[in-house]
């Protein structure tokens, strides 16, 4: 059996050592994690305050029919054909915009505190 010279393993242990340390930076640069997210601002707590959002709108929606019928007719329609029908609505019935600003109130709090950006399809908007 052959055993590699002094030499050669020489050259490997040294080469092992230069890929160890390679390894080690990259690692700890590629596992560096992002800084933590402000208190509150979890998904968990997201889901909890769209929660909260969505069944403070749909008690509204139930206790104030005309504003529940108004937007059943929206039913179908793409945004760009309702948001000049809402807006007519609110500009109709400025109490309404302002309960409905109140309800989504939360979740724009939120959105501030922990600074994020909402998808559009999450918040209802007036």
């Amino acid at each position: 059996m052959m055993l590699p010279s002094r030499r050669f393993g020489g050259r490997l242990v040294v080469g092992a050592l230069a890929l160890a340390g390679a390894v080690s930076v990259g690692g700890a640069t590629a596992s560096a994690e992002p800084p933590p997210a402000p208190p509150n601002c979890s998904p968990a707590d997201w889901a909890g305050v769209r929660a909260g959002v969505a069944a403070a709108l749909s008690a509204y929606l139930f206790t104030h029919p005309p504003v529940n019928d108004f937007f059943a007719t929206l039913k179908g329609q793409t945004r760009e054909q309702m948001q000049p029908q809402v807006q007519a609505y609110l500009d109709a019935n400025p109490q309404v915009g302002t309960d409905l600003q109140g309800i989504k109130q939360p979740a724009v709090d939120f959105l501030d505190r922990c600074n994020q950006q909402s998808n559009p399809l999450d918040i209802p908007s007036p």
